[in-house]
């Protein structure tokens, strides 16, 4: 591609929005080093567009988005739409003179992967499935060859932008919604994964405009549908980058340390849905039967619990440690990427480092668990206001955050919910809906 004229420097705010500045290309390198300017009250803006009453900033302070040059990403030119090309970093907001800042959620996901690998010893690889509609396209069957034709050349352009951009895609699948598709990417170490996360959206977005269509990473669009989630995949490695979590002698072939780090996000389960699904629709997908998340719990290949423990294979010499993974999946696109895989690593250290009577070892359900044996799980929050009430009443949740990131958070969801108030149910719904495209 030739060198775009204009680079956008970006970061994710509360409400997974991305928004940044744009630069003539001739200042690359200047901003490269020492970053564009911008507000810390960016932050408290909500999904809607308005700065949410009692967030903690306001008119005064100033700050640094400093690209991190591993996030570049380069949207070729598209001149049959008259589209140019365009060059998106992804960002750490820092103080004027460089410093980290306490309220940056690519900083938050960072500090805590630093603080697992230093008092543990381990790190995190994992992986991101996203799921999203496209509008435009004629009815087409789940799964099925048709719909995947159906949406062409959206599906080969977007593997190959993605390609192109260093985002490695794995998957590339019709989905069982109408008209709705997943794209996954391959694993990768934990920063790499949030920031293909927050690219994968706007890269999906921006094709899908291109070609007519219209991408929507809503959590429910259609009350009767089955809704968007977001499966955030997890697996621990070593100081020599062995896997840890793998143990064929224990229920479900998790490790000692696995089901310590299972532990901890099981125990602050309900404090972590703020995080990770911070929408009021995000609480219609997460119920019973939606192959969702039904309840808090651990178990082997069930689609409906919390935490999953992956299916491996031997097909190909397929090495069974490296693939053993936990998926989590009460996330949407709603949620900030850096921020929600953030609060996972926060818990599972605080499962590997905490005391083992307020960490107790979950039970490891196995695949063939009838429904009337899980009927005395926990539940998970069934509205975003219970969501935010278990988020405070959770003390060790809450001494994870900056107290000013915390409190603009609060600030940003209560503002959302303000804006809905009135509204009947299918009319929240349908602005919810618009706003996540």
């Amino acid at each position: 591609m030739s060198d775009p004229t204009t680079v956008f420097v970006a970061t994710c705010d509360l409400s997974g929005q991305v928004r940044g500045r744009a630069v003539p290309h001739s200042d690359e390198e200047d901003v490269l080093r020492s970053g564009t300017g911008w507000v810390p009250a960016n932050l408290g803006i909500t999904s809607f567009g308005t700065i949410a009453s009692g967030a903690a900033f306001g008119s005064t302070g100033d700050l640094r988005l400093l690209p991190a040059e591993s996030t570049r990403t380069d949207i070729p030119a598209d001149p049959d739409v008259g589209k140019p090309g365009l060059r998106l970093y992804l960002a750490d907001q820092t103080q004027l003179d460089g410093e980290p800042w306490a309220c940056c959620p690519r900083t938050f996901l960072r500090t805590a992967l630093d603080e697992l690998r230093e008092t543990t010893g381990l790190s995190v690889t994992a992986s991101f499935e996203h799921e999203f509609t496209l509008e435009g396209l004629p009815a087409t069957r789940p799964f099925s060859l048709q719909r995947l034709r159906a949406a062409e050349p959206f599906g080969s352009d977007l593997l190959a932008l993605l390609d192109g951009a260093g985002l490695q895609p794995e998957n590339w699948l019709p989905e069982y919604g109408e008209d709705q598709f997943e794209i996954t990417l391959r694993p990768a170490d934990a920063l790499t994964a949030a920031d293909r996360a927050v690219l994968l959206r706007e890269l999906v977005r921006d094709l899908a405009t291109r070609r007519g269509l219209r991408a929507g990473f809503a959590p429910l669009p259609d009350p009767d549908g089955s809704g968007n989630g977001v499966h955030i995949h997890l697996s621990l490695q070593d100081a020599d980058g062995r896997p840890v979590l793998h143990d064929p002698t224990q229920p479900g072939g998790l490790s000692e340390p696995g089901v310590r780090f299972a532990a901890g996000i099981l125990r602050h389960a309900r404090a972590l849905t703020a995080w990770t699904a911070p929408s009021p629709t995000s609480y219609l997908r997460l119920t019973p039967h939606r192959w969702s998340a039904g309840g808090v719990y651990l178990a082997e290949r069930d689609r409906e619990a919390l935490l999953r423990i992956c299916p491996t294979s031997r097909l190909g010499g397929g090495d069974l440690a490296r693939q053993f993974n936990l998926e989590y999946r009460a996330a949407d696109a709603t949620a900030n990427p850096w921020l929600a895989l953030g609060v996972l690593v926060r818990a599972g250290l605080e499962g590997l480092n905490g005391d083992p009577a307020d960490y107790p070892r979950p039970k490891v359900w196995p695949e063939n668990a009838a429904e009337s044996d899980l009927t005395a799980v926990p539940a998970l929050p069934r509205t975003l206001p219970e969501a935010l009430q278990a988020l405070e009443a959770d003390k060790v949740a809450c001494s994870w955050f900056d107290p000013d990131l915390l409190t603009t958070h609060l600030a940003v969801r209560h503002g959302e919910l303000a804006h809905l108030d009135g509204l009947d149910g299918d009319a929240a719904r349908a602005r919810e809906t618009a706003r996540v495209h």
